[in-house]
């Protein structure tokens, strides 16, 4: 309907963890997006400024295992507001510095979202790894301490850790790490990629299939506003980098056209109001 906003997976799937709930099964060894060069954010920037792009994401994998994401950001953040989604694992002291220098050099905002599975280290842990909720946390607390006030997103990977008691427990965890005005985002589960052998796939009755959606449906879906520059050509969302059917053009322009919602993914975009979106 319009392009709003362009992400970028610009680690690839290479990633620090292995997480039991990923939906594109990131980790050290995964090899099938590849990460994106300076060269070739700058070249789909140049493209999204002329197309009136608001605003801009970075993902991955792990966006910070990306030697040149510095620099990639300091490019974004000239032309609109950047978010970047990441584990918190190797946000120390240099990197939050280098973060609160480019923040205060930019007229946009930089947003720094970090994963959380739980309020406590048990829940978090067991997706994630011995000790990645202690390393996430102490990333919060970091990037709080120098004037970056992160947003922490949280799976739904337990059935009650989108409950108003959850909430309220992530609340004051949050406060805790020095957060005075926290901000909180709860994301259903993608049951694809990891999910499937973790908890779940999708059934037969979750699908978009066939289904008269209105124009206030289809504008809540992100793949109406959004795209996704990968490695391998561009998609139509942050979610399906595993299936080569959803690559629509190798520039944004040849992605501006409509998409079949026969993924189960766009269902639970669907049903559950789902925008990766911060």
């Amino acid at each position: 309907m319009a392009l709003d906003t362009v992400w970028f997976q610009v680690a690839g799937t290479i990633c620090n963890l292995r997480c039991t709930h990923c939906f594109i099964s990131c980790a050290p060894d995964n090899h099938s997006q590849r990460m994106l060069t300076l060269a070739e954010v700058e070249e789909r920037l140049a493209e999204a400024e002329a197309l009136g792009v608001k605003d801009y994401y970075f993902t991955g994998g792990e966006p910070f295992m990306n030697r040149e994401i510095f620099p990639i950001l300091a490019a974004t953040l000239a032309l609109g507001p950047a978010t970047v989604l990441t584990n918190g694992l190797i946000m120390d002291a240099s990197r939050v510095e280098r973060l609160r220098a480019l923040a205060a050099g930019s007229p946009y905002s930089l947003d720094l979202r970090i994963s959380l599975d739980g309020y406590k280290a048990e829940t978090h842990d067991a997706i994630r790894g011995p000790g990645t909720f202690d390393a996430a946390t102490a990333a919060a607390a970091r990037l709080a301490a120098a004037g970056l006030n992160p947003v922490l997103t949280v799976t739904e990977v337990t059935p009650d850790i989108g409950s108003p008691r959850a909430r309220a427990a992530f609340l004051e965890r949050m406060r805790a790490l020095g957060l005075p005005r926290p901000r909180l985002k709860v994301l259903s589960m993608f049951r694809i990629g990891r999910e499937v052998e973790r908890e779940r796939g999708y059934s037969s009755c979750e699908s978009l299939r066939g289904a008269a959606l209105t124009e206030a449906d289809t504008a809540a879906l992100q793949c109406s506003s959004s795209r996704m520059v990968t490695g391998k050509g561009v998609y139509v969302c942050p979610i399906l980098i595993d299936h080569d059917d959803a690559i629509m053009g190798s520039t944004l322009g040849a992605t501006l056209r409509p998409f079949p919602l026969s993924h189960s993914a766009c269902y639970t975009c669907h049903a559950f109001g789902v925008t990766c979106r911060t």
